[in-house]
């Protein structure tokens, strides 16, 4: 699926002259290595931040410490700004971005493990969802998070 999905999207980027770029934070760059394996990717895909940690979301991605102290960093306003972010820093006109707990430890009751925030966005349009992957492994969480990140991107750009 991931294969057909990133065929897709590479061909609608470079149809629309678009470039893209990833805030990655649960995926840990695995969006941008499978943007990249793509021959040719360097014409639509900018680049991207493994922004793990509150610092590197702040500091490069301008995610707001008041929401990542009031929300959490697996929140839906520190995805969107890590999106937004994400375009700023790399401009370019559209972004997807992670933040999650991958497993198998870190959980809660309020964010068990596989709650996966993830936002898409092109120039001033965008959007977000909660995802919950229950009971993965952590590399299937992140597998999961991959295709829905790129699923997101394409849905928005058609």
């Amino acid at each position: 699926m991931e294969q057909e999905l990133l065929k897709e999207l590479s061909e609608l980027l470079r149809d629309k002259q678009l470039r893209m770029a990833t805030a990655e934070s649960c995926t840990g760059g695995r969006i941008a290595a499978a943007m990249t394996a793509l021959p040719g990717s360097s014409a639509y895909f900018a680049g991207g931040i493994v922004a793990y940690c509150n610092e590197v979301k702040r500091m490069l991605l301008g995610v707001s410490s008041d929401d990542l102290e009031q929300q959490g960093a697996v929140s839906q306003p520190v995805v969107e700004q890590m999106a937004k972010g994400a375009m700023q820093a790399l401009a370019c006109d559209c972004a997807v971005a992670t933040s999650g707990i991958a497993g198998p430890g870190g959980g809660s009751p309020q964010k068990p493990v596989g709650t996966v925030w993830i936002a898409a966005r092109y120039g001033t349009q965008g959007c977000s969802r909660c995802f919950h992957f229950e009971v993965l492994s952590r590399e299937e969480v992140m597998r999961c998070s991959v295709e829905e990140a790129l699923r997101m991107l394409l849905s928005l750009l058609r």
